[in-house]
């Protein structure tokens, strides 16, 4: 035992809040689908429920105007991410209100109940990728097959770039919330708007035919992240100036999420 404990203290800052991140993470997928009959086909059931709603409005009742062919490909390359991004921030709002004796009892830093919620919604994505793979290869049995591009070498820093966008609002977002409860509503208000704002039922090259909104959706940070996932399968769709602005406020995002919250945590603490 007397070896564990030293173990544990010779662990540096960065080794322990790891360690800690990873104990938590695991514990929410684990209490997640612990007593779950479908468990892990519910991290995929609500996006390929959307997706084929999608599909069936644009494609059989308006004949599509928008995307790319195959168009469920092209939606599913987009609506999976949106659910990490959508899951991890919907959480972000009770990360403090829902397990409020747990956090006070415990010293471990408090940037930790944001990130796990950030990175077990991830994992639940990176299970869901191989739903993208089988649509790409029943494609091949119709017209237009979704043939793999070099743009799946990007795929790493999308997600490394969707990471920290994440993480930078959800830093913004839960201290907020405890102070100002109807922020929870505007959140969800926000996001809502944010699907239709964001490249995921169209795409980047459709908004060609508007130039000034080609012009503000690259300060959509999620613009240009959508871009480098879809370069997998539409290399068209790829635009490096939305990539390059998406980067840029990335960066932004999670610094002013790191100031929001070392300026609100010791408050937080106190409220909750």
């Amino acid at each position: 035992m007397s070896a564990a404990i030293d173990v544990r203290q010779a662990r540096t800052p960065a080794a322990r809040y790891r360690h800690s991140l990873w104990l938590l993470t695991a514990r929410d997928l684990k209490v997640r689908y612990s007593t779950s009959f479908l468990g892990y086909f519910w991290s995929i059931l609500d996006p390929l429920v959307m997706a084929g709603i999608y599909w069936f409005v644009f494609t059989v009742i308006f004949q599509r105007g928008v995307g790319h062919e195959p168009y469920i490909v092209f939606l599913i390359s987009a609506l999976l991410p949106w659910t990490w991004f959508n899951g991890s921030i919907s959480d972000a709002t009770r990360a403090f209100t829902r397990e409020a004796k747990l956090i006070r009892s415990t010293k471990i830093p408090r940037t930790i109940w944001v990130a796990r919620l950030v990175l077990s919604k991830g994992i639940e994505f990176l299970a869901s990728i191989p739903v993208i793979a089988v649509f790409a290869i029943i494609s091949e049995f119709t017209a237009t097959p979704a043939k793999l591009q070099w743009g799946a070498l990007l795929f790493p820093l999308a997600i490394i770039m969707q990471a920290v966008l994440t993480l930078g609002v959800g830093l913004i977002v839960a201290p907020l919330v405890v102070f100002f409860r109807d922020l929870e509503r505007a959140v969800k208000l926000a996001l809502r708007f944010l699907f239709y704002a964001s490249p995921i039922v169209y795409g980047i090259a459709d908004l060609h035919k508007h130039p000034s909104l080609e012009f503000w959706a690259a300060f959509n940070p999620l613009s240009g992240i959508f871009s480098l996932y879809r370069a997998a399968f539409f290399p068209q769709e790829l635009r490096w100036f939305d990539v390059g602005v998406s980067a840029v406020l990335c960066l932004v995002v999670l610094g002013i999420g790191i100031l929001v919250f070392r300026r609100t945590i010791h408050a937080v603490l106190k409220e909750i």
